[in-house]
């Protein structure tokens, strides 16, 4: 395992990144990105915890568990400027004005430090899988080729998968990278409010079932 700073969070603090394995497709996963989506952000970590013990995958695969590093620590949606980071990346449909005040998208596409490293780092990885790590309603939500991976998540879990999550969502990363990039992307939308325990032992499990997958049908 390698640790290292992904980037700087709007209020200069580091975000911290972990590296596994050293051949196989490119594989990021990413927790935290809303603060106060703790589920996501608590399986994150337990991933961290479980591949530091062991990891057997064929993947090369960066793990960030708190991206939004300022919005974790405040148990806020929003990052140390107060923009929402799943709003703010420079997709084609970005737009200035919020579809709802709880999404404020920035002054400008990637105006946002958090973002800037992710732009930078996924341009320089090309990845062959993103798992982005969220809590709301149960949905798994498919940008681009993720199907394989999905349907594990599904089979275990009983979460419907979908390409659409009901609402516009300009600016966000599965528009970013899955559709416009195609970087498949996977938005996993854990029980909001689901106890710890069973986040650790239902949600975890199907995920590290789910990158089995992965090593296989994107090697």
């Amino acid at each position: 395992m390698e640790s290292f700073v992904f980037g700087r969070s709007a209020l200069g603090m580091g975000i911290p990144a972990f590296r596994f394995g050293k051949g196989g497709p490119e594989v990021l996963i990413l927790g935290g990105v809303h603060g106060n989506e703790v589920e996501g952000t608590a399986a994150a970590y337990a991933l961290l915890e479980k591949f530091n013990v062991k990891f057997d995958y064929k993947i090369k695969m960066t793990l960030v568990p708190a991206f939004n590093i300022d919005g974790v620590i405040k148990q806020t949606r929003l990052n140390g400027n107060g923009v929402d980071l799943n709003r703010n990346l420079p997709t084609k449909d970005w737009n200035p004005k919020a579809f709802d005040p709880k999404y404020p998208p920035g002054p400008s596409p990637s105006s946002e430090s958090e973002n800037k490293s992710l732009v930078k780092f996924l341009n320089e990885t090309n990845p062959k899988f993103i798992l982005t790590l969220h809590s709301w309603n149960p949905l798994i939500n498919v940008n681009g080729d993720c199907l394989p991976e999905a349907k594990v998540l599904s089979r275990i879990t009983g979460y419907e998968i979908k390409e659409e999550i009901g609402y516009p969502t300009p600016g966000c990363l599965g528009t970013y990278a899955g559709l416009e990039r195609n970087w498949p992307t996977l938005t996993y939308e854990i029980e909001r409010g689901l106890v710890l325990d069973e986040v650790l032992a239902i949600h975890v499990p199907a995920i590290l079932e789910s990158l089995r997958v992965t090593e296989k049908e994107r090697a």
